[in-house]
């Protein structure tokens, strides 16, 4: 498998592969909330967005990444941007990560079906084994977030990470593997129903 660039759409959400017109949208987005000053998440400040495009498209030639940004497809706003991160084809495992969202739009509709698209994409396009998903010991939005697409708590990675403000990070793990995908699935397309 060779990992190309592709566009995910939904019904109401399509991600794109993360590109140089996205920045202004994305600053926007990123702005809506202050996102880099969240200090349980790592989220780039918008002057940084340049770098931000040039580390995605180098992990992506690496054949490690892909970086999107998410659209809300009623507005053709850009909300935010999500990735698959930690490709490992041989072993057929995924991350799905560096997630964030323009405070308006988190709690809506926009993370389950990107979420979905995803989970959709690495298990039957990919025909991939498992997904997985880190988050901050102390982001509780995050983890409950994680928590209601389906995806099981394996564990805490001690000591994990730095973050920006020189804390030590703990990170929880949580996974989603192939032979639960059909039940995540379907509970995932209830609540996108219920969503409309």
């Amino acid at each position: 498998m060779k990992l190309e660039k592709t566009t995910l759409v939904g019904t109401k959400v399509k991600l794109e592969p993360l590109a140089q017109s996205h920045l202004p949208g994305l600053a926007e987005a990123i702005t809506d909330g202050a996102l880099w000053e969240v200090p349980v998440t790592i989220v780039p400040h918008p002057q940084d967005l340049p770098q931000f495009l040039s580390n995605a498209e180098t992990a992506f030639l690496a054949q490690r990444e892909l970086a999107f940004v998410t659209i809300d497809m009623t507005s053709g706003s850009i909300v935010g941007s999500t990735r698959f991160r930690c490709i490992d084809i041989p072993h057929k495992r995924v991350e799905i990560g560096f997630t964030f969202i323009a405070k308006s739009w988190q709690r809506t509709y926009v993370n389950t079906e990107a979420k979905y698209l995803m989970l959709r994409h690495a298990f039957e396009q990919w025909d991939f084994n498992r997904v997985e998903f880190l988050t901050d010991v102390l982001n509780t939005k995050s983890r409950n977030a994680i928590s209601r697409i389906g995806a099981r708590e394996e564990g805490t990675l001690r000591s994990h990470m730095v973050m920006r403000d020189g804390r030590i990070r703990d990170s929880v793990m949580f996974s989603v593997i192939g032979t639960e995908w059909p039940l995540v699935k379907r509970s995932l397309e209830v609540k996108l129903d219920a969503a409309t």
